[in-house]
């Protein structure tokens, strides 16, 4: 039985296809003009103390560029996984603080949250995340955390990737919006 838990670790010999140049770049551009977005938005809101660049839309950008057929990047997800992940964060940073227990809870918590909802997206643990080990600034911004700069970045990702994928013959985003 040790044995057969043990020999699970191990894995399976994975062989890899040589890269596809077209795609890569089709997901450069793609995460270049994402990212431009929200970074542009982001700048002409500083003056209203906004904040619009979050770590998590890094990670949101890899799975709508590069990964557009995965169910993790699909818009349900995108957008229900981050906005419920961060309203969980900011929920548990005002019951707990900042502390390690608030991080704890807000992750955990977002798992949860997404699986029970079918909008499951990685990012959005990091999303919940940085709700409670944020800055002052995403701390003064409450339950609008989760309107800006989630889901205002998460709709400007989305709609940049609509338009790239579907440039390339090859591609198609999304697969379903439900």
């Amino acid at each position: 039985m040790v044995k057969t838990y043990l020999g699970k670790m191990r894995g399976e010999p994975l062989k890899r296809a040589r890269p596809c140049v077209r795609d890569a770049l089709w997901s450069w551009v793609g995460g270049f003009l994402g990212m431009a977005g929200v970074g542009l938005l982001s700048e002409a809101l500083i003056a209203a103390h906004s904040l619009l660049l979050i770590g998590s839309f890094g990670a949101t950008s890899v799975l709508l560029y590069a990964a557009p057929e995965s169910p993790l990047a699909q818009p349900r997800n995108v957008i229900g996984g981050s906005v419920l992940s961060a309203l969980v964060g900011v929920a548990c940073f005002q019951l707990l603080g900042a502390g390690w227990i608030a991080a704890a809870a807000a992750v955990s918590t977002a798992i949860l949250i997404m699986q029970l909802t079918h909008t499951l997206h990685p990012p959005g643990g990091a999303t919940a995340l940085i709700a409670v080990i944020g800055s002052d600034d995403v701390h003064g911004l409450a339950w609008h955390f989760a309107f800006i700069p989630v889901a205002a970045g998460c709709v400007i990702m989305l709609s940049v990737a609509v338009l790239i994928n579907n440039l390339a013959r090859h591609r198609r985003y999304p697969l379903h919006w439900r």
